[in-house]
């Protein structure tokens, strides 16, 4: 007979460390160009029972008035065709339990809709009803007009839009990537008949990009791809913004917002294309200086100094430039040394390589995001859409966790200094000029407004 045992307190048990990331089976893709120049891509993801597609039309905009009509063709595509009004494409769509919308910014108009995988062909119906007989009814189109010309009035008054419209034009001048938003003055502009004149010369199929995701059998796809929107065509050829000139940074911009508890700092420049060789050290670069919660800026200015809640520099592509902006909004008292910290960080990570554990953690946590973001069949769609515009490939989703792996600090060092030197960066700062004034005066030359 046994005496008794005295039982040991549990350990806790080290957390085991990550796995080899797999590379991803590859997709089953069919493409097709079109005789009307649509280029074509299906990809087959049957998780849940529905189809996603991604229309992209470069629609360019090129002079002041295109940044109002490309907002308005957003806002009242949708509007009727000359088959439906409003309410009948809306029970249409309702019946296929999907839904078709658009969007636009400087470089293209895009029409986003899903479906049931059953009706995928009534969906393809619609779409191609809308590119070929949107009616923009004039009654609905001028009171459309009214509500966006209000809430672009309501969006251009808060300070942290006022901010990065403000570092838009600082960067870019008068490019059409020197604004997001058109005025509401020249929303109201915008006629029915303009709006019908633009969609028929911008909205060509030539050039476009229409992807497809989900429960569905590519090639088949193609086929009644092709047989929907045969009713497409256009004489029109796709446009482009034109060349991006470089900028010298000059003075901080300080835009006067008198009696402001808060500032909202921009700090940006140009930055690589997705394009570039260099693409994932720039993704990794940019993360470790203000990217997660665990970025070097974010533990500076928020966990040691309590300055902002959610700094953020975020990597932006165009067409014709890429950028990397960072933004923070900061208590009035603590502007200047928010600033401050702002360039050390930058400083630091353009002058010195970060260390190699650094780097793989930064890493994982870029796939870990990848990963997410495309475990959708939408998020996997608007992803493609977006390399596939870019002259990438399907392929390039698979490779991508690789190549964010297989960076060096040395590398990183490279890219930040290219992409993040302070010496390089253009500063927008709005808030309380009678407050904040002196003190960024103390760090160089600002430029009032």
């Amino acid at each position: 007979m046994s005496g008794p045992t005295t039982e040991q307190p549990a350990q806790p048990r080290a957390v085991p460390g990550l796995g080899k990331v797999r590379r991803a089976k590859p997709p089953t893709v069919a493409e097709r160009v079109l005789p009307s120049g649509l280029r074509v891509v299906a990809i087959r993801r049957a998780s849940v029972p529905v189809v996603h597609l991604r229309l992209r039309v470069p629609t360019a905009v090129r002079r002041d008035a295109d940044l109002a009509r490309a907002g308005m063709l957003e806002h009242t595509m949708l509007l009727g065709t000359a088959e439906r009004s409003q309410s009948e494409i809306a029970d249409a769509l309702q019946r296929v339990g999907g839904s078709l919308r658009a969007s636009s910014d400087a470089d293209r108009l895009v029409l986003a809709g899903e479906s049931l995988a059953p009706g995928l062909p009534d969906l393809l119906g619609l779409l191609a009803e809308v590119l070929t007989s949107a009616s923009y009814p004039r009654a609905e189109v001028e009171r459309e007009a009214a509500r966006l010309a209000d809430l672009l009035g309501r969006r251009l008054s808060q300070p942290g839009v006022v901010a990065d419209e403000r570092w838009l034009r600082q960067v870019f001048g008068d490019h059409p990537y020197g604004r997001e938003y058109p005025a509401p003055e020249e929303v109201l502009d915008v006629s029915a008949s303009s709006l019908r004149s633009a969609h028929r010369r911008r909205l060509v199929p030539d050039g476009s990009l229409l992807v497809l995701v989900g429960d569905l059998s590519p090639a088949r796809v193609l086929d009644r791809v092709e047989g929907a929107l045969a009713g497409w065509t256009g004489d029109g050829s796709p446009t482009t913004v034109p060349k991006v000139k470089r900028f010298t940074p000059g003075a901080l911009q300080l835009v006067d917002r008198p009696g402001a508890v808060q500032s909202n700092l921009r700090v940006g420049g140009f930055a690589m294309p997705r394009t570039d060789p260099d693409h994932a050290a720039q993704e990794l670069a940019n993360a470790i200086f203000a990217g997660p919660f665990v970025s070097r800026l974010t533990q500076n200015i928020r966990e040691d100094k309590g300055y902002t809640y959610s700094p953020r520099s975020s990597l932006h592509h165009n067409a014709r430039a890429s950028f990397a902006l960072l933004q923070a909004d900061v208590a009035t008292e603590v502007t200047a040394p928010a600033l401050v910290e702002v360039g050390y960080e930058l400083g630091r990570v353009a002058s010195l390589p970060p260390s190699a554990d650094e780097v793989e953690s930064m890493a994982q946590h870029l796939v870990g995001v990848l990963a997410l973001s495309t475990s959708t069949q939408a998020g996997l769609a608007a992803t493609l859409s977006v390399l596939l515009a870019d002259g990438l490939g399907v392929d390039w989703l698979r490779d991508h966790p690789q190549r964010l792996l297989a960076v060096t600090p040395d590398q990183v060092h490279d890219a930040a200094r290219r992409i993040l030197a302070p010496a390089t960066r253009a500063t927008t700062v709005v808030g309380d000029a009678s407050v904040v004034g002196d003190s960024l005066r103390d760090l160089g030359p600002v430029d009032l407004s």
